[in-house]
């Protein structure tokens, strides 16, 4: 059991991507801070904000492998389409659906004060613009090439 973990860790292009997304949250859980004045431990794990910690690690695993195996091997198409994948979710659907919820959650508030509906409240922010997918995707980039 202690040759896999030892194994897992000397796996660089694994220590990167899961660098790349700690790094990406904490950047995103400092600026919360700094904007909010207080911090919000939801901040580590939740979705959307300032860089997608997303697009940071798929972008970092498709450029680390690119690096690791060659830009035209098997290995990096399938990490990029991979990539490609994430980040359009990321900013695209999870975007919507947070745009959704925000109707939603205003549609819920007039009823809930009209007495009718006891609900609790959609999360709003799932999503990310493409600013802060293009800056995860750079932040991960970046962090591929000093890891390998």
């Amino acid at each position: 059991m202690n040759e896999i973990f030892a194994e897992i860790f000397k796996n660089k292009i694994l220590i990167a991507t899961l660098s790349a997304w700690v790094i990406a949250q904490t950047i995103k859980v400092t600026l919360g801070v700094i904007r909010q004045k207080k911090i919000d431990f939801r901040w580590f794990v939740g979705t959307g904000g300032m860089p997608s910690s997303h697009a940071a690690g798929a972008s970092c695993l498709a450029t680390a492998i690119g690096l690791e195996y060659g830009f035209n091997s098997v290995h990096f198409a399938l990490a990029a389409s991979f990539a490609i994948v994430v980040m359009f979710d990321a900013q695209g659907v999870r975007r919507a659906s947070g745009r959704q919820a925000r109707i939603l959650n205003k549609l819920m508030d007039d009823i809930y004060w009209k007495g009718r509906i006891p609900e609790g409240r959609l999360r709003e922010l799932i999503g990310h613009t493409p600013i802060e997918v293009l800056a995860g995707f750079l932040l991960g980039a970046t962090i591929a090439f000093l890891f390998i």
